[in-house]
């Protein structure tokens, strides 16, 4: 018999709760059930698209035979306009730019450079998962701080002081936040500022949503409220300019150079030895920060509708609440039920086609009970996957509460 090659151990607890759903979603849909996902934050599926002038600047650099390798940082103009968009943000002090294969891919580089085995860095509860992934895959300390549903899922910042030890290196921030959509406040963030200084860490504030606002919101960047504390700012054109398979991100560095140089010379040795992002969609760059922001005009519209149907049709169900998204395009309503919402997003997708993602797969409070879901898709298929959503919540507490 063959011996089976054994996987690494750092594996073991690597999940990713958005795709995971799609296991039991593929065996329903086999059935011929008619499917409603709103389990993957990709604008494209639906009736979003980029600005035209992106294309053509990729389409024309690949004509041009712009088909290489580029920098290991990225191309000097696309560099040069992520600083300026930076800068108008309030973010000074700027010490590096880099261009990567998405945002993950520099959040990535930078927790490698970052991180040895046995530390930690404390990441936000409910958080994007990319971070928990890669703590497992770094053999780090799981060390999660929570946002307070009562508040309007802002960061609980006594509860980030409270878990600070002598083995933390950063504070990950995602603002606006996936995967409930809060957009955190001024007071927050300078009290997240002052807990950095005092102890000597750095902050990563993954801002990939940063355009996507509503209800006239502001987006405030943490790197332009102080200039010296240390911060690596994420960005990219995945959300805002509506090209997720572009896979092309940043991560801008700023703060005081001394505290940083040793820091910074890591990441680039492993942003060279990987050699560089995709060459030709660099281009698209400067026209997408420095170009029309039409597009954003006309979807901020659109999900403006979408979330205030969320919002409403979610709340009108007894036994589920939902706070209301400030950013993005997620919400993360609360589930009043006995069992997992592991359980109830299985029964659910199995009963209705309706796709979501449990709240277990981006973390919550112990004994709290979430589910995420997307509101990009037009609002007859969300008026139908939310009563169905309603009638199977019902079905559900009759079946498996009493």
């Amino acid at each position: 018999m063959d011996k089976q090659i054994a996987a690494a151990k750092r594996t073991n607890n690597i999940t990713y709760a958005v795709r995971d759903v799609l296991l039991i979603a593929d065996e329903v849909a086999k059935t011929g059930k008619e499917m409603l996902y709103l389990n993957i934050g990709d604008p494209n599926i639906y009736d979003f698209a980029p600005p035209r002038h992106m294309i053509e600047d990729t389409y024309k650099a690949m004509l041009a035979n712009h088909n290489g390798y580029s920098p290991s940082s990225g191309i000097k103009p696309a560099l040069a306009a992520i600083i300026r968009n930076a800068e108008k943000k309030g973010i000074t002090n700027i010490q590096d730019v880099f261009i990567t294969t998405g945002a993950s891919e520099a959040i990535d580089i930078c927790l490698t450079s970052l991180v040895n085995e046995g530390e930690n860095i404390l990441t936000p509860t409910p958080g994007y998962p990319l971070y928990t992934a890669i703590q497992s895959k770094l053999q780090m300390i799981s060390n999660p701080y929570y946002l307070d549903e009562e508040n309007n899922w802002q960061p609980d910042v006594e509860d980030i002081k409270s878990k600070i030890n002598d083995k933390t290196k950063a504070i990950v921030l995602i603002n606006p936040n996936n995967p409930t959509g809060s957009n955190y406040s001024t007071e927050a963030l300078q009290q997240i500022i002052d807990l950095a200084l005092e102890h000597d860490l750095i902050i990563f504030a993954d801002e990939i949503y940063d355009k996507l606002l509503m209800d006239g919101k502001d987006h405030i960047s943490i790197a332009s409220l102080n200039s010296e504390v240390p911060v690596i700012t994420f960005g990219g054109l995945s959300k805002n300019y509506m090209v997720p398979g572009f896979r092309i991100g940043w991560g801008i560095v700023s703060g005081n150079k001394n505290k940083l140089s040793k820091y910074l010379e890591a990441i680039n040795k492993i942003l060279r030895s990987r050699l560089s992002a995709n060459h030709p969609e660099q281009y698209s760059i400067v026209g997408a920060l420095e170009g029309t922001q039409e597009h954003l005009t006309v979807a901020m519209e659109k999900l403006t509708k979408r979330r205030d149907l969320t919002f409403e049709m979610m709340n009108a169900i007894p036994g589920i609440s939902c706070v209301k998204p400030e950013g993005a395009f997620y919400a993360f309503p609360k589930l009043e039920i006995k069992n997992s919402d592991n359980h109830f997003v299985a029964e659910l997708i199995k009963e209705t086609g309706v796709v979501v993602v449990p709240g277990t797969g981006f973390g919550q409070k112990p004994r709290t009970n979430h589910f995420r879901l997307v509101f990009l898709p037009q609002e007859e298929i969300l008026e139908k996957a939310y009563k169905n959503i309603g009638d199977f919540f019902q079905k559900y507490v009759e079946k498996f509460e009493k």
